[in-house]
């Protein structure tokens, strides 16, 4: 879960840099709305991750 979480944050990132570079001007609110879903979802694998025992 934490590499797909890493793959679509790459993927959310991309589509920030097109969205805010005016390539694409409509998929700026849907970039931030990704960075910020796998941003979460990141961190939340990490923590996850890390459990001992696990």
């Amino acid at each position: 879960m934490l590499y797909y979480a890493a793959v679509f944050f790459v993927i959310a990132i991309i589509a920030a840099v097109f969205g805010f570079t005016g390539i694409a001007a409509g998929a700026a609110g849907v970039a931030k709305i990704l960075f910020f879903v796998f941003l979460v979802l990141f961190i939340v694998s990490l923590i996850v991750g890390r459990r001992p025992g696990a």
